[in-house]
């Protein structure tokens, strides 16, 4: 057993007095992880750290915060108890960062924006370049994602969602709402646009996965298409779009994106059911932030000018602007 040299004083022992913040997020992420490897990962340490960690933590407390099962670390009621308050604690400080966040005195400083690739590349990259270039104290971190981050965790500042049902949590404002229209591959559509929805049904179509079977458009071809005849499904709304291009069927699609894209022709008029609001979101203790503001205040001012296009009210106009930019 390792000693202390001569004359050196022992390092102190881990009690239930000495023990930090890291401490409590350990046994936190245990909990929720379930086996040491994944707690270790969340944590940015290897796995005999967490394990070593854990056994002075139980040890100093006198208490086995979790029992080893095959399926994994399941904490005891201490364990429970303990990782309940890291929660509880965890969200305390959340709400500090944030208010801290609100109150800002400049804008300046890098701002988290969490939105989808389908409105990251057809929509959004310019206006953010536009805002950059105007506030270039501001540093943009865009992460892209189709769920729904934690903005009260500060996993981002300000999330742009098409969605009908924001949540309560959030404040914000609507910039438009997103027509989706029906779409096919321009030249086996040169005459005779629109088309009668009920003489496609026998056509190849294509369609968003069955993870975006919430989606009206995709459960209405649940509903009027055979299902031999949807005969390429992918996962992204910038996939489906290329697979209508590429000729391998008809689909509904965002006008924003499908009318600027000359190798596309809309099929029928958009149908409003399919729409869908585009929402700017943040967390209220965020919404005086100078940053937050500001961006939001470009971003509003900016999208509206867009509404033409994001609502499909100027089809032709978009697309000879994207043949001549």
């Amino acid at each position: 057993m390792k000693t202390a040299a001569k004359g050196q004083p022992s390092p102190p022992a881990l009690s239930s007095k000495t023990l930090a913040w890291d401490d409590f997020r350990l046994i936190k992420a245990i909990a929720e992880r379930r086996a040491l490897p994944a707690a270790a990962i969340s944590l940015g340490l290897n796995h005999s750290t967490v394990f070593r960690r854990l056994g002075q933590i139980e040890a100093a407390l006198g208490v086995k915060l979790f029992e080893r099962h095959r399926s994994g670390y399941v904490a005891t009621p201490a364990g429970d108890e303990m990782a309940q308050l890291a929660g509880r604690v965890d969200d305390d400080i959340s709400a500090f960062a944030l208010k801290l966040a609100g109150q800002e005195i400049t804008p300046a400083g890098e701002l988290r924006v969490t939105t989808n690739d389908s409105l990251l590349i057809d929509l959004l990259t310019p206006v953010f370049a536009g805002f950059l270039a105007q506030c270039p104290a501001i540093r943009l971190d865009v992460l892209l994602s189709n769920q729904a981050l934690n903005l009260s965790k500060r996993d981002a500042d300000v999330a742009i969602r098409a969605t009908d049902n924001p949540p309560e949590t959030l404040v914000g404002r609507k910039a438009a709402r997103i027509a989706w229209a029906l779409y096919g591959r321009a030249e086996a559509f040169a005459e005779a646009v629109p088309v009668p929805v009920e003489s496609l049904w026998e056509r190849n179509w294509v369609s968003l996965g069955d993870g975006f079977a919430g989606l009206r458009a995709v459960r209405y071809l649940v509903q009027h298409v055979a299902p031999e005849r949807i005969v390429y499904k992918v996962n992204t709304v910038l996939g489906l779009t290329e697979a209508v291009e590429a000729g391998i069927g008809i689909g509904f699609l965002p006008c924003f994106i499908a009318d600027t894209r000359p190798g596309l022709t809309r099929l029928a008029e958009p149908d409003p059911g399919f729409s869908a609001d585009l929402w700017l979101l943040t967390h209220p203790d965020l919404r005086h932030s100078p940053r937050v503001r500001l961006f939001l205040d470009f971003m509003a001012a900016e999208l509206g000018r867009m509404r033409p296009l994001i609502e499909g009210v100027q089809p032709q106009a978009a697309r000879a602007a994207a043949a001549g930019a």
